[in-house]
C-alpha cells in the first residue's frame, strides 16, 4: 500500500510540473501541491497520513535519542 501511495503521488508531481511547461525551479511546490491533493481527494488519505506520520516519528530527535544518537553530535 505505500508504494501506491507513492506512485500515486510521484506521478501526480509529475503532472504538475508537465502542466508548467516543465519549467525547473517548482519541484517542492509541485511535490507538496501533489501531497496535498492526496491527502484531500483520495481513498489513500488515511494511509498515506499514517505512513508520513510514522516516518516523522522515526526522524523525531526523541527517536533518535531512543536509539543511542546524540541530537548534537550525531553520534
Amino acid at each position: 500500500m505505500r508504494r501506491m501511495a507513492e506512485r500515486k503521488l510521484r506521478s501526480r508531481a509529475q503532472e504538475l510540473y508537465e502542466s508548467r511547461g516543465q519549467a525547473e525551479g517548482h519541484e517542492l511546490q509541485d511535490w507538496f501541491q501533489a501531497e496535498a491533493e492526496l491527502l484531500k481527494d483520495t481513498r489513500l488519505a488515511p494511509l498515506y497520513r499514517h505512513l508520513r506520520d510514522v516516518s516523522q516519528d522515526a526522524n523525531s530527535p526523541e527517536a533518535r535519542d531512543e536509539e543511542g544518537v546524540s541530537c548534537e553530535t550525531g553520534t
